[in-house]
C-alpha cells in the first residue's frame, strides 16, 4: 500500500529534501507552501507529488485545505511540519544575546511561526490522518529543551521551540485517545546548511554541518524504529532521545 505523506513548509531547505526523499521511496506526497498569489492545486514534475499554496498562518485556509482532503477521502499516514524561524533580517529579528535585546515584536513573530502555526495544523490534521497508523513530526530544536539549557540567550527561539514541544506533547495525549496508533514527534535535525542557520555556520565544525538531504534521510530512517507504544518522542538526527 502506498503511503500518503504531507509536507508542510515544503519550500524550505529541509522541506524540499523531505519531499524528494519521500517521493523517491514511492509515497504519494502532498506539499503545502505559503501562498504566492493563488491557492489552487499545483502538480510538480513527479506524478506522485501534489502541491498546494495557502496562507500558512490562516486558521481558515488551513481548515479549508484539510476539509478538501477529507472530502476527497485522502487519509494521511505521515506528516512533517517543517516550519521554523530563527532570524529575519528585513524585520530586524535575530537571536538575542542578552535580555535587553528582547522585544515584544520579535517574541510575537517567534511564537507565531514556531509555535502557533504548527499547533493550528495539529488541530486540523486529526481529521485526515490514517486511523490505523499515523506519524506526525514537527521540526523542533535541541535549544528548545528546558533541561538542556545551560548557555542561555536566544530567548525567543528557545521559548517558542519549548512551547512547540509542550504543544506537541499535549496534543499527543488527545491524539492517542482519538487515533489509537498515532505517534507525534519533535525532531531536532542538527545544524543544517539552510538559510535558517546560514548566519551562524562559521562557528560550526564542518562535520557537524549537515546537508538537508542527510537530516531528511535520518528522519525517514528513524521513524519506523520508534516505540509506537509511546505517544510522543523528542529525538535528534541520530535517533537519540533529547530531554524535554
Amino acid at each position: 500500500m502506498t503511503n500518503n505523506t504531507l509536507i508542510i513548509g515544503a519550500s524550505g531547505g529541509i522541506g524540499r529534501a523531505l519531499v524528494r526523499k519521500f517521493s523517491e521511496r514511492g509515497d504519494t506526497v502532498f506539499t503545502v507552501d505559503r501562498k504566492r498569489g493563488h491557492s489552487e492545486k499545483h502538480t510538480e514534475d513527479a506524478d506522485n507529488i501534489h502541491s498546494y499554496h495557502i496562507a500558512s498562518h490562516s486558521d481558515t485556509e488551513i481548515s479549508a485545505l484539510v476539509a478538501n482532503f477529507k472530502d476527497a477521502d485522502i487519509n494521511i499516514n505521515n506528516v512533517v511540519i517543517a516550519l521554523g524561524m530563527l532570524h529575519n533580517h528585513d524585520a530586524d529579528i535575530h537571536p538575542e544575546k542578552r535580555m535587553e535585546e528582547v522585544s515584544e515584536q520579535s517574541l510575537s513573530v517567534y511564537f507565531a511561526v514556531n509555535s502557533i502555526i504548527p499547533m493550528l495544523w495539529l488541530k486540523h490534521l486529526i481529521n485526515i490522518i490514517d486511523r490505523k497508523q499515523a506519524t506526525i513530526v514537527c521540526l523542533s530544536a535541541r535549544v528548545g529543551s528546558i533541561s538542556d539549557n545551560g548557555l542561555g540567550g536566544w530567548y525567543g527561539y528557545r521559548a517558542s521551540k519549548a512551547a512547540l514541544n509542550m504543544l506537541v506533547k499535549t496534543a499527543s495525549v488527545e491524539y492517542r485517545r482519538r487515533v489509537k496508533d498515532s505517534v507525534l514527534v519533535c525532531y531536532h535535525p542538527g545544524t543544517v546548511d539552510t538559510a535558517l542557520s546560514k548566519p551562524f555556520q562559521k562557528n560550526v565544525a564542518a562535520e557537524k554541518l549537515f546537508t538537508a538531504d542527510f537530516t531528511a534521510s535520518q528522519l525517514i530512517t528513524h521513524l519506523p524504529k520508534l516505540d509506537r507504544e509511546q505517544a510522543c518522542h523528542f529525538i535528534d538526527w541520530r535517533g537519540e532521545v533529547v530531554t524535554w
